[in-house]
């Protein structure tokens, strides 16, 4: 896109970054449970949450848990499935901005090549010949002389004429943000999937030893009779 010496990219700019499981026998059951549960230990004792996440508790004694907490198993089954609906709303809005992220990196990189390209052609006396697109599927064919600026669009239809220097900065610090972000992001997206993880046993567990309790007290009743 050129138009009096000037040619116009994108500017990406980021902040800095700052009873639904089941267990199909015992020995399987007691084998991921102490999984999760030595996870859960070793992930608790480092942090109790991630960047305003809490993170879950592993219940070890349900009827300890249900004493504390003063709930029966079917209040605290509620609220554990709450809290999951919570992480998993949690975990959809961070897939989002991954992806968003993940799409953007390579727009930022795009750019910065386009700059090198200019700079590199500069001096060299020959034109520049390019397509640039005008519309979503229709593009026009530009011829672009040295230029020593580019525009970069900053948003809500507003744009910013920067030297080539100023803009190989400019988007180079976007693209080191975009990255540490999504390494955030990735950070974060692990333990939101621990935290589904720890739920989800502690609601099987919950809910099998409400299960239980219900057949010991039926167990009892026509002894007792």
């Amino acid at each position: 896109m050129a138009q009096g010496g000037l040619v116009c990219l994108q500017r990406q700019e980021y902040p800095s970054p700052s009873h639904s499981l089941t267990l199909s026998s015992q020995s399987c059951s007691e084998l991921f449970v102490s999984l999760v549960s030595s996870m859960a230990s070793s992930s608790s004792s480092a942090v109790s949450e991630r960047r305003g996440i809490p993170g879950a508790s592993f219940v070890e004694d349900v009827h300890t848990y249900l004493t504390q907490s003063g709930l029966d198993a079917n209040s605290a089954l509620a609220f554990l499935q709450e809290r999951l609906q919570q992480y998993k709303l949690v975990e959809m809005k961070l897939l989002a901005q991954q992806r968003d992220l993940q799409a953007k990196i390579p727009d930022i990189e795009k750019c910065l090549d386009i700059v090198a390209t200019l700079q590199a052609q500069k001096g060299t006396g020959e034109a520049l010949i390019t397509d640039f697109e005008v519309s979503e599927g229709i593009y026009s064919r530009a011829r672009i002389e040295d230029t020593d600026s580019v525009c970069l669009w900053l948003g809500a239809n507003v744009m910013l004429e920067y030297s080539c220097e100023e803009a190989v900065a400019l988007l180079q610090k976007n693209l080191e943000n975009a990255r540490a972000s999504l390494e955030v992001l990735v950070g974060d997206l692990q333990f939101v999937r621990d935290q589904v993880t720890i739920t989800q046993v502690t609601i099987a567990r919950v809910y099998n030893w409400d299960v239980h309790q219900r057949r010991s007290r039926q167990a009892a009743s026509p002894k007792e009779s």
